[in-house]
C-alpha cells in the first residue's frame, strides 16, 4: 500500500471557473493530473486530497466533480477547502459518494492497515496577512477540531500505528513557526502533515520538518500537477 497526496483540483464541471486565468500551467490541469494519477496509483493505494476540490456552491454541484474522480485507481480521502462551499453536512456528503472508494473526514479518522489518517480544514494563524478577530476565532475553534480528531484517533490506535493529518491551510508561517496546530501535531505523535492552500509565486517550502515532523505541501500546481509520495 502506497500513499499519494494532491490537492486545490478547484474542479468547475458545473460553474464557470476555468482555472487557466491564473497562468498557462493549469491549462488542461485536471487531464494532467489524472494522467499522473493512473500512471502512479494501484487499486491498494490511497490518495489523499486535501481541500478545495470543487467550486461547486451546493452538494450537487460538489458530487458531479466528484464523480469525475470516480474512474480513479485507488482509495480517495478527503477533507474540506476554504472554497468547498458544497460540503455542508458530512451525514449527506457519506451517503451520497460515489462509490466506496470515497472516503470524507470531518474531526475524525480513517484506518487502512497500520495507517491511522486524521483532518479538519484548519484555518490561518497568526502573524498571516490581514489576521483579525473574526480569524482568531475561526482559528481557535479548528484547533479544537483537532483535537476532537485525535479523540477519535486514540479509539482506533494501536502499538506500531502510522499517523497522517491532513489540513488545508499551512499550519505554520514564517512569522508563526509554531501554532496551535503544530503544537496539536506533536503532542499526539504525528508523523506527516499534508496541506496544501499556497498558490502561485507564493514561497512555501515543498517539503520540511519541524520537531520530528514533516510538513508537505500539495498544491497541484506548486507541484507540477503530479501526486506526490507520502508512504
Amino acid at each position: 500500500m502506497k500513499i499519494f497526496s494532491i490537492s486545490d483540483l478547484h474542479l468547475s464541471g458545473t460553474s464557470d471557473k476555468p482555472m487557466d486565468v491564473f497562468g498557462a500551467g493549469w491549462e488542461n490541469h485536471f487531464e494532467k493530473i489524472k494522467c499522473d494519477w493512473q500512471s502512479k496509483v494501484s487499486d491498494e493505494d490511497i490518495v489523499l486530497v486535501c481541500g478545495d476540490i470543487s467550486w461547486g456552491t451546493v452538494l450537487e454541484e460538489g458530487l458531479y466533480d466528484l464523480n469525475s474522480l470516480k474512474g480513479l485507481n485507488g482509495k480517495k480521502v478527503f477533507i474540506r477547502g476554504n472554497h468547498d462551499y458544497w460540503w455542508n453536512g458530512i451525514t449527506k456528503l457519506r451517503d451520497a459518494a460515489p462509490d466506496e472508494s470515497f472516503f470524507f473526514l470531518q474531526n475524525d479518522c480513517v484506518k487502512f492497515g497500520d495507517v491511522i489518517i486524521c483532518g479538519s480544514r484548519g484555518w490561518s494563524c497568526p502573524g498571516s496577512a490581514d489576521y483579525s478577530d473574526h480569524d482568531e476565532k475561526l482559528y481557535l475553534r479548528e484547533a479544537e477540531r483537532f483535537r476532537l480528531c485525535f479523540k477519535q484517533v486514540e479509539k482506533v490506535r494501536e502499538e506500531g500505528d502510522r499517523l497522517l493529518a491532513m489540513i488545508h491551510y499551512p499550519p505554520f508561517s514564517a512569522k508563526s513557526p509554531q501554532t496551535l496546530f503544530s503544537q496539536i501535531f506533536e503532542e499526539n505523535g504525528v508523523e506527516k502533515v499534508i496541506f496544501g492552500h499556497i498558490h502561485g509565486e507564493t514561497f512555501f517550502p515543498l517539503r520540511t520538518v519541524k520537531n520530528g515532523i514533516e510538513y508537505i505541501l500539495t498544491s497541484c500546481d506548486k507541484v507540477g500537477f503530479a501526486l506526490q509520495r507520502i508512504l
